[in-house]
């Protein structure tokens, strides 16, 4: 086959560009709203006065948000969503979401309503998805190495779909889950995403021939190849290298005896860059597979991320005399959550959040700080006791800020809370407000 060609600057189609400007409408109301709710929700706390963690950190999620990017998926990738495009036999075409980055249970009935599937890990996970009346056929269990009892767990729940990368995986398939319908995860080229899954997970491309034929010899339904280029990917060919691997092992499942029908192109697609990806994507799956193959994928983080913004709380604040006596005074800032907390990501998804002053004193300034304000250098810390809980070891932020004012930090949907722990006794499954900024989504959620 010809090599697919790479675009590097994606022309908008009429559609691409009418939903652009949809979304930038609406996300100025989207701001207004998550302004007012964190408003609202601070003067409502007297922090000489309430309760012990009355002035906790808590987020402000935007379900309008989700709904957006499930929209913008539909424009770029029309052939890997929810609402179009052929069936496979056994199941209709969704859209698998990864369960992990995010387990907050209004975004995932949000994403019920609109007909996607969900990519779960675990019987926790898979057990979450049922408990919202999501059909077994929209789930894969997408974990290629799995405890024993989770499979009989699927099993049970007619949860078919599940991925493998090794022999050892086949064998306890076979013994606990037979009719299980398998797909086959490959190993990629993952070297320049956040957080590399290729050196934990697939099979490399020179074993995937033998472990076909070993599943043949078991008598298993073996029904896709999948592939996953890492979370966070920053490099758009690496989905076509991957597509192209994955045509190379539906030939070798030919020669075994194998009908293949259906690829996973799994996650690693970022908030920033959907468009690039979907512009070397779409037209290699459409080169190298017909139509007559199912196309799933596995965004996670794609849709969550932007949909969050958490407000901290000033706790404490030191001067740091090294710099006074310089004359050019810093500050050491203790927030009441960190890394050990919401700000997980910064520990296991390689994140630098951004801190942003939301209330100093008796004035709001959520994204209205005047661009002349004077800058004062400062360090942001978590409030357990371990030296490691740093948010951010140097950031510059107007105003001298003071204990009781706050602080606040967008795109932290994805792995921030689902990762949190209860070190030092800090985190306490914090709250989340909810605004919907979409009228679409709604009427989803009122129906």
């Amino acid at each position: 086959m010809a090599p697919v060609a790479l675009a590097t600057s994606p022309k908008l189609s009429p559609q691409q560009r009418r939903f652009s400007q949809s979304k930038a409408a609406h996300e100025v109301l989207a701001q207004s709203m998550i302004a007012h709710a964190l408003q609202s929700h601070i003067e409502n706390i007297d922090p000489d006065q309430c309760e012990a963690g009355g002035e906790d950190a808590f987020f402000v999620a935007d379900l309008g948000e989700i709904y957006r990017q499930h929209m913008r998926w539909k424009v770029n990738l029309p052939r890997i969503e929810p609402f179009y495009g052929i069936h496979s036999r056994d199941v209709p075409l969704t859209l698998p979401v990864a369960v992990k980055c995010n387990q907050d249970p209004a975004v995932l009935r949000l994403l019920a309503k609109l007909g996607t599937g969900f990519d779960c890990a675990s019987k926790t996970e898979i057990k979450q998805i049922l408990d919202l009346g999501v059909e077994p056929h929209r789930i894969i269990y997408a974990n290629p190495c799995k405890t024993a009892s989770y499979v009989r767990y699927a099993a049970d729940n007619n949860i078919r779909m599940m991925t493998f990368d090794n022999p050892e995986e086949l064998y306890k398939v076979k013994k606990f889950f037979p009719d299980a319908s398998l797909v086959l995860r490959i190993s990629t080229d993952d070297s320049k995403a956040l957080c590399r899954l290729s050196l934990k997970y697939g099979a490399p491309l020179d074993s995937t021939a033998d472990l076909l034929r070993l599943a043949n010899e078991l008598e298993l339904n073996v029904i896709g190849v999948s592939f996953h280029v890492g979370s966070g990917s920053t490099d758009p060919s690496a989905f076509v290298t991957a597509v192209k691997d994955a045509r190379k092992v539906f030939d070798e499942a030919a020669e075994v005896g194998y009908d293949l029908r259906m690829l996973d192109v799994g996650g690693g697609y970022g908030t920033d860059n959907l468009e690039q990806i979907a512009a070397m994507l779409g037209p290699a799956v459409d080169r190298y597979f017909p139509p007559s193959i199912r196309v799933i994928a596995e965004p996670g983080r794609y849709y969550v991320e932007t949909a969050f913004t958490i407000a901290t709380h000033v706790i404490a604040r030191r001067t740091v005399q090294e710099d006074m006596m310089a004359g050019q005074p810093s500050y050491m800032l203790y927030l009441n959550d960190g890394v050990y907390g919401n700000f997980s990501n910064i520990i296991f998804d390689h994140q630098h959040p951004v801190p942003r002053v939301l209330k100093h004193g008796p004035n709001y300034y959520y994204n209205s700080l005047a661009k002349d304000s004077q800058l004062t250098r400062y360090s942001v810390w978590g409030p357990t006791c371990d030296g490691i809980d740093c948010i951010s070891s140097s950031c510059f932020l107007p105003e001298v800020l003071e204990v009781g004012d706050w602080l606040y930090f967008n795109n932290m949907g994805a792995y921030s809370k689902c990762s949190a722990t209860k070190f030092n006794g800090f985190n306490d499954d914090h709250r989340v407000m909810y605004v919907v900024s979409e009228a679409g989504a709604q009427a989803l959620l009122e129906s």
